[in-house]
């Protein structure tokens, strides 16, 4: 759409009289000077005129000169005479091209007089001047939510990061008393000994993980905030109602939710109890030591899970068809930081293919995967209900999610959605349909499926596939505790396999 007055401005600069942008000098009337906001004839070639009318029918504007067919030619009788307009046509309704005088609530769109009494009978409407005002006046509430939420995320992001400061010292502390506890043993339990620090150092490294994981959704969810309160300030800065209206409603369609998940955060006071299991097993047996300490460090870590904030949907029951299920729908891209060298991105970042032998020159990056041809969401799953619809093709295409966390350089089993503990995922070989957990395969029995859909309850700790349709067919669920927030992660094996990541309405 056309800024306001940029005919009049293009009039204005190419005049041999024009004084920068601020006012023109008329040599057709008289010297007068035209200001930025008067309209100029459009059928003047010699110089800029300030226009008496705009022509409904036309679409133009003319000075008095040029006006004068309209009102002595009978052939003009008919053509709808108003008071001159900026960009007259894009202000005029496509329809019954009248000038765009209401705004609908109910549609979110601007109409002139007759849209009103016609398409939109019955529907509530207001002035253009009063929908700015309601609108305006929504958008400053947002505004406000927005910063207090990233505000909130901010100070989230600094608790986790004392807490990180917090473990490491804790756990620190709790090694040397271990050690100390150790070293009256000596040899005796020298193998015990080193089976408690793993354990400490295991706590150590799941509870960083967590807290990083964690905050990298805090800080995806900090951007969010951040664009969307940039897009706000620029619709501010929108002067035309018409413009505005239409700019915010198109806004309004993809509204960002503002809520910021609240974080818990702890000071892990469970790890003291290590240290009193220590002194314990330490008097009671020095024969034993081996599988003692491991076994009672084993019930304490079990009892000590995290406990996640519930959300509001944690009481809902889970969709049925497949309408309740694109409630919940996330719109998704691959991070081009991630993807492997072999897979080329395409159409906007949602769909993958694996090109080999044909590389491409990714700039190296620590996230990038090395070895398994795998690609990352860039946008996390945390807490509440989240749906994915993904669509595969060719044997060795597998979608599904997984932690931050899984490593990236390595060729182990492990780095890759199938075999990883911390992933869940389906996909496509030689015996059909499978989900993969933990290395473990289950055969699914389907023949074909078009579409993949994956709904994720982060609450409840479960992950469900499906094949996409009316009726929703469920494949295979999982459940588990989640610890961290989750992405989508892609696996193509093979050449010209291919995943695309469904932008579902």
């Amino acid at each position: 759409m056309a800024t306001p007055s940029s005919d009049n401005e293009g009039h204005i600069k190419s005049s041999p009289h024009s004084d920068g942008d601020q006012e023109t000098e008329d040599p057709a009337n008289d010297g007068l000077l035209l200001l930025p906001e008067d309209v100029l004839c459009d059928s003047c070639m010699d110089g800029p005129t300030k226009a008496e009318k705009s022509c409904l029918t036309c679409l133009v504007s003319y000075c008095e000169a040029h006006l004068r067919p309209h009102l002595e030619n009978a052939k003009f009788q008919n053509h709808r005479l108003v008071a001159p307009l900026h960009d007259i046509d894009c202000h005029m309704c496509a329809l019954h091209h009248l000038p765009l005088k209401r705004f609908c609530l109910e549609d979110g769109c601007c109409l002139c007089l007759e849209c009103e009494s016609q398409q939109h009978e019955g529907h509530a409407t207001r002035s253009l001047e009063e929908a700015r005002t309601e609108k305006e006046s929504e958008l400053q509430n947002k505004h406000k939510l927005i910063c207090e939420a990233a505000s909130a995320a901010e100070k989230a992001i600094g608790n986790l990061d004392r807490n990180n400061d917090l473990i490491k010292s804790s756990v620190q502390e709790l090694c040397s008393g271990v050690e100390e506890q150790f070293a009256m043993l000596q040899a005796v339990v020298e193998e015990a000994r080193k089976g408690a620090v793993e354990v400490l150092e295991g706590e150590q490294k799941q509870a960083l993980r967590q807290a990083a994981g964690i905050q990298a959704h805090l800080e995806q969810k900090r951007v969010e905030l951040e664009k969307t309160d940039a897009q706000l300030n620029k619709l501010s800065t929108i002067k035309s109602d018409v413009d505005f209206l239409q700019e915010y409603s198109e806004w309004k369609k993809g509204e960002t939710d503002v809520c910021v998940p609240r974080v818990s955060v702890t000071r892990m006071t469970h790890l003291t109890s290590y240290a009193q299991v220590v002194t314990d097993a330490t008097q009671e047996l020095c024969e034993m030591i081996s599988s003692s300490y491991r076994k009672k460090l084993s019930t304490i870590n079990k009892s000590t899970k995290l406990m996640m904030p519930a959300t509001l949907q944690s009481s809902l029951p889970d969709p049925q068809t497949r309408e309740e299920f694109l409630k919940y729908i996330k719109s998704l891209t691959f991070d081009p930081v991630t993807t492997h060298n072999f897979l080329r991105l395409m159409e906007g970042n949602r769909k993958l293919t694996n090109t080999s032998p044909w590389q491409h020159s990714y700039p190296e990056h620590p996230d990038r995967f090395e070895y398994w041809r795998q690609a990352m969401s860039s946008e996390s799953l945390y807490l509440g209900r989240h749906y994915i619809e993904a669509e595969l093709s060719g044997e060795g295409a597998h979608v599904g999610v997984t932690y931050k966390s899984i490593p990236r350089k390595e060729e182990h089993s492990t780095s890759c959605i199938t075999g990883s503990a911390f992933s869940w995922c389906i996909g496509r070989n030689s015996r059909g349909f499978s989900v993969f957990h933990a290395g473990a395969e289950t055969v699914l029995e389907v023949e074909e499926i078009s579409r993949i859909g994956l709904y994720l309850n982060f609450d409840q700790g479960c992950v469900s596939f499906y094949s996409v349709s009316d009726d929703m067919r469920l494949l295979h669920s999982y459940t588990t505790d989640f610890t961290e927030p989750l992405y989508v992660t892609v696996w193509l094996s093979k050449k010209d396999n291919v995943v695309s990541l469904i932008h579902a309405q």
